[in-house]
């Protein structure tokens, strides 16, 4: 993490009349003391709130991926629920300490999309794969092989990888505008009855909630249909946390867990969660540049705790990222206070909140998750040149088509590589074949 230095903080003693101009303090105690209230006002300023309002409204902004993909993992693979709120909770309010920014807390979605394929494909598996995937993780960040991984990536081939996950975010939240979902089996059900009202009521509705400006207000609202659709579920809601027990592992978990989850997901994590959101910060908050060392470790480590335990695999990611800053997270206070909620309602209602969340209309979530997508495809328009346009291009086809990130990063790679060999031909200096600079540059 690239912090500046803070500026000097006076130490205020009663005893302090007493000293001389001339004399130095002892070093050790003080330097102590100062290094302790450096970080606790590192930490104060990183989770300062800019704006309530727009902290509290950017807050929201990744609810659109993130609801989804754990209701779904509930009802389909019976997830620990609360477990995942408590310890997604703990996760965002740390990293908006660490970091001072809306870094979001998303599910891996590699290892959800598994999971909700392959019906044996259960909760050891889900959790073997987030181990397996955070230890990589941590290794490549502590010995700095990620640092090297994240120096030979090409922009244009970072970028091509944004756009394609920006416009899958935006097609996916038109199919839940739009179709109903069957959430625990990734499908449509046809055309959505807006809320099951019919004529003047409806269109009304429909302008209303469309022209709400506030994501904070657009969830609000969602919560309050799902009771409105089916009040029954106030008699469904227990009070109290779910019990947090340590998954059980066989052999075959730890087997099926690497091949299926963690191979998949190791591509997906390094390029969206680690190197993109590298590459977005410093694009959306000039001079909070982090090192993408920190960033794998603190996923390494997010998912070698909580795993054990049933939370659901978690990582960074661009998209969400994107969808906080663009609803008007700033700061690192905006995550810290979705990490609180996440812990109330997890220490409150545990795995019964999934009986309100599910009949959350999720036409509403999509709404959300369209305007992150947008936010996120229009950070590739920096691409200035042809060649450039042309390899994210090529990235983005590929990894929307194939519906793979690994491979689309493959392909511009490769087509990257060749438009570099062919200017190397038409005698360009060496230095500019792998690092995106002229020759009057170099």
């Amino acid at each position: 993490m690239a912090y500046q230095n803070p500026p000097s903080i006076p130490i205020t003693d009663p005893e302090a009349p007493e000293i001389t101009p001339t004399t130095l303090a002892p070093t050790t105690p003080p330097a102590s003391s100062f290094s302790t209230k450096v970080v606790v006002n590192k930490v104060k300023s990183n989770l300062i709130f800019h704006s309530k309002w727009a902290e509290l409204n950017g807050a929201m902004g990744d609810l659109g991926t993130y609801i989804p993909i754990v209701l779904a993992l509930t009802l389909a693979r019976d997830l620990n629920l609360g477990t995942t709120l408590i310890f997604t909770g703990v996760y965002n309010i740390i990293t908006g300490a660490i970091y001072g920014v809306p870094m979001p807390v998303q599910p891996m979605k590699s290892i959800a999309a598994q999971a909700l394929s392959d019906t044996a494909f259960g909760v050891p598996e889900i959790m073997t794969a987030g181990i397996l995937t955070g230890g990589v993780l941590f290794v490549l960040g502590v010995t700095g092989l990620m640092q090297l991984v994240y120096k030979l990536i090409p922009l244009s081939v970072v970028r091509g990888i944004q756009l394609a996950q920006g416009l899958s975010f935006a097609l996916t939240a038109v199919k839940y505008v739009r179709k109903v979902q069957d959430l625990p089996k990734s499908k449509s059900l046809g055309q959505r009855h807006w809320f099951g009202l019919d004529g003047n009521k409806r269109s009304r509705l429909r302008k209303v909630i469309f022209s709400l400006p506030s994501a904070f207000i657009v969830f609000v609202l969602g919560v309050v249909l799902a009771f409105i659709r089916r009040h029954e579920v106030v008699h469904e809601i227990k009070f109290g946390p779910s019990s947090i027990e340590v998954v059980k592992f066989s052999r075959h978990a730890w087997k099926k867990g690497f091949v299926k989850g963690a191979i998949p997901q190791l591509p997906l994590s390094i390029l969206n969660s680690v190197v993109a959101v590298c590459k977005l910060s410093s694009d959306l908050f000039p001079g909070k540049d982090f090192s993408v060392t920190s960033l794998s470790v603190t996923v390494g480590l997010m998912n070698l705790v909580g795993s054990w335990f049933g939370a659901m695999p978690s990582c960074h990611g661009a998209g969400g990222l994107a969808g906080q800053y663009k609803f008007g997270g700033r700061s690192g206070g905006c995550v810290a206070l979705l990490g609180a909620a996440k812990l109330l309602l997890g220490l409150v209602l545990g795995s019964s909140l999934a009986h309100i969340l599910k009949q959350f209309p999720v036409g509403i979530l999509g709404v959300l998750l369209l305007f992150a997508g947008i936010e996120l495809a229009m950070c590739s328009r920096d691409m200035n040149t042809k060649e450039d346009s042309f390899v994210m291009l090529i990235c983005t086809a590929v990894s929307l088509v194939g519906s793979s990130a690994a491979l689309g990063f493959l392909c511009g790679m490769v087509v990257y590589v060749l438009l570099r060999l062919r200017n190397w031909t038409r005698d360009k200096p060496l230095s500019t074949i792998w690092m995106q600079k002229s020759p009057q540059q170099v």
